[in-house]
């Protein structure tokens, strides 16, 4: 069951070049962390109960890398905190919801981590996360 935002993941060039203008605003880099499997340095600030994630593509073959190249940085996707990521993962695919992954797989931060298509979405990548240690019943 959906929970809440965790947070709003935002494509940029650089952190460095991107992380100014949120410490202007006084919020700051808790962490920085880079996730292989994705190809992504992921900048996480922190912000009220959700946060801000600012993510670098570290590969031209990354997600991230194409979005840029095709849409230039910005908005890439809005992230919703699960509490039963596998039982969400059924009932989205009964539904007819078209989700990128054939199951969930592990994010940044080890959470647990399942893409719902654009064209499911009205044309917004959702990102469905559910903490570490928790893990998706039947997932990896």
């Amino acid at each position: 069951m959906i929970q809440g935002i965790d947070h709003i993941g935002i494509a940029v060039h650089t952190i460095e070049e991107a992380r100014g203008f949120w410490e202007s605003l006084g919020l700051a880099i808790e962490a920085i962390e880079v996730v292989e499997s994705e190809g992504v340095r992921v900048a996480i600030i922190p912000c009220g109960g959700s946060r801000i994630e600012l993510l670098e593509p570290t590969r031209e073959d990354s997600p991230i890398a194409r979005f840029i190249a095709k849409r230039g940085p910005g908005l890439h996707h809005v992230c919703l905190t699960s509490d039963g990521l596998a039982a969400d993962d059924v009932a989205l695919r009964a539904a007819g919801v078209r989700l990128l992954r054939d199951r969930p797989t592990r994010g940044a931060g080890g959470c647990w981590i399942q893409f719902v298509h654009p064209a499911s979405a009205g044309g917004v990548l959702v990102e469905l996360s559910e903490p570490p240690g928790e893990g998706p019943e039947g997932g990896a």
